[in-house]
């Protein structure tokens, strides 16, 4: 960052630079194409790049006029006016070219050093120039091509917002025609920018590359990503139903066939018996998944998953099934260990806590041998398994290396989930309302950067409660509340939830009645996976349903269930005693 002299001394300085030697002046200009400050290094770099002998040293000349400053490895302008004025010292049209020039003269040296530092900075200055310098369009297709290589050098940093930067200059490069004379070239670009634009938050531009894909793609097959990430895209904002279609849908063209004709029951029994002939270390052993097919078919079956889980639960058996089936016979994918956490998850619902807790610990474990790119995913459903076996203080640092570990692999939907189960257990674990309050308008504004809708809403129907109880009046508009209401089972059952706590508390005996009834008409239609919320779901609805009792004509219906809230609740106690008696 440059000094912020006196505006009058910065101008003094500026206007001096008009009496200085030519060659002073031109290097002034090339570092200023640069910004505010370069390292010194990088300034020996581009004086042989450019073969520009003398750079240094006329440099040093504007360091003794006080134009520049040397400190720390670096040369720094010693105002941002001085900065500006230097780069203004050629016309718009020969700075562009100028940034071309030396970019492309950079791109040559940096292939001869194989200097991935000196590759980013001579596309940073390609890019600066635009295709509008290109003076020789044969170019195009090679400066669309450095900037792929720039892009998946960026994304391997996990800095998916440069990644996207690259990838869609890249595209600008290209040429009419593209599509035919560099099919390739061009499927990896658009590809690319559709999966970093999603891990941005960027819905809108990563269906548009994605589109543009699946319009121009020669196959099925090629176009199999694209269509992946715009069913994420569809999950992530308010049209998780037709994510889960068109899921299903690859699926099928894939010869994958769910076979929900059965009962719910038998295929979680045929998983049992599949998974009882094999010890953990087998499992953990199994061979990697080689068919390029088959990987991209687990991604399908894992984002099928995660979907059905919030608004078909009942399916959920079967598409874990064929995630471990799959895994088992064809090889464990970077996707697998998806199947084995919802499986334990679901059976630890269902009451089998032992067995649940072994499969999600075995999910982690595989993550080991398959590599991380699940990882945000599998450790944020592990944890919400651990928290009813463990004690809760302990669990919730996992929370952390899922946020992570997500925020790595640009999955940002899964950064997030770990964030909201994560204050889930904190609200649990008895923390102020006030500190809730400020960490949940926190995960609003990251939710709203990256366009998640359901997490705004679901936020948004927490932080109206929390507001309530600290005695604020401060109005919660949720605008999408009612179309997500309509669409998603959870989102229905969280809200209904919220609605009979908050009349609980307030003791507003009709509309406490009124909305656990509907939610005990929606709560099995929602999350398949066992989580912290469901011990509040558990010790209110059970509260309220007593309450109702007393004053209900149909008291017997509103005892048992409050009874089997009281069943519910004594055995996750038994399994967490530390949690349940402090927490």
């Amino acid at each position: 960052m440059s000094q912020k002299l006196p505006d009058d001394v910065a101008v003094f300085f500026t206007q001096s630079i008009a009496d200085l030697p030519s060659n002073v002046r031109i290097s002034l200009f090339h570092i200023s194409c640069f910004g505010a400050s370069v390292e010194i290094a990088f300034v020996k770099t581009l004086e042989i790049a450019l073969e520009m002998r003398g750079l240094c040293d006329n440099l040093d000349i504007a360091v003794d006029e006080g134009l520049l400053e040397k400190k720390g490895g670096e040369l720094r302008f010693s105002h941002d006016r001085i900065q500006e004025a230097a780069y203004n010292t050629l016309p718009a049209d020969e700075r562009c070219l100028f940034h071309h020039v030396c970019g492309m003269a950079l791109v040559s040296y940096s292939t001869s050093e194989s200097d991935d530092n000196i590759l980013l900075a001579a596309v940073n200055q390609i890019n600066l120039g635009g295709p509008a310098a290109v003076q020789d369009t044969s170019q195009s297709s090679n400066i669309a091509k450095v900037n792929l290589r720039a892009g998946q050098k960026a994304m391997v940093m996990s800095d998916f917002g440069a990644a996207y930067s690259y990838f869609d200059h890249g595209i600008s490069f290209l040429q009419e025609g593209h599509w035919q004379e560099h099919y390739d070239l061009s499927l990896s670009l658009f590809e690319l920018a559709a999966k970093c634009a999603l891990a941005i938050g960027d819905l809108a531009n990563s269906m548009l590359h994605s589109e543009q894909v699946m319009k121009e793609a020669l196959s099925f097959e090629d176009a199999l990503n694209v269509m992946y990430i715009s069913t994420c895209a569809l999950a992530y904002s308010s049209g998780l139903p037709d994510s889960v279609q068109n899921s299903i849908g690859v699926l099928t063209k894939l010869g994958i066939d769910l076979q929900e004709s059965r009962s719910t029951e038998a295929c979680v029994q045929e998983t049992i018996t599949l998974l009882s002939t094999r010890t953990d270390d087998e499992i953990l052993n199994t061979r990697q998944m080689t068919d390029p097919t088959m990987i991209i078919a687990m991604k399908f079956l894992t984002k099928l998953e995660s979907g059905m889980c919030q608004i078909k639960p009942r399916s959920v058996p079967f598409v874990t099934q064929q995630i471990i089936e799959l895994s088992l016979s064809k090889g464990m994918s970077p996707m697998s260990p998806i199947g084995f956490v919802y499986f334990g998850s679901f059976i630890s619902k269902r009451g089998d806590l032992s067995s649940g807790y072994r499969y999600v610990k075995l999910a982690l474990s595989l993550l080991d041998k398959v590599g991380k790119e699940s990882a945000g995913e599998v450790i944020c459903i592990a944890t919400q398994v651990k928290i009813f076996v463990e004690p809760i203080q302990a669990a919730l640092e996992y929370h952390n290396d899922g946020y992570t570990a997500s925020m790595v692999a640009g999955d940002v939907f899964n950064a997030l989930l770990n964030i909201l189960f994560k204050n889930s257990c904190v609200h649990v674990a008895g923390v102020k309302l006030q500190t809730m309050r400020e960490e949940y308008e926190k995960f609003f504004r990251l939710a709203k950067e990256n366009n998640h809708s359901i997490f705004l809403v679901q936020i948004k129907q927490v932080q109206r409660d929390v507001l309530r109880l600290i005695g604020s009046d401060e109005e919660v508009t949720i605008p999408v509340e009612e179309k997500l209401i309509a669409s998603n089972s959870s989102v229905l059952k969280t809200f209904c939830f919220r609605k009979a706590y908050i009349s609980f508390m307030f003791r507003s005996y009709d509309d406490a009645k009124e909305y656990v009834s509907k939610f005990f008409d929606c709560h099995e239609n929602a999350w398949a996976s066992l989580m912290v919320t469901h011990i509040y779901n558990a010790l209110y609805t059970g509260l309220i349903s007593f309450w109702v009792a007393r004053k209900s004509r149909d008291a017997q219906y509103w005892i048992t269930r409050g009874n089997e809230s009281k069943v519910t609740l004594k055995r996750w106690a038994e399994s967490s005693r530390w949690t349940f008696e402090n927490k």
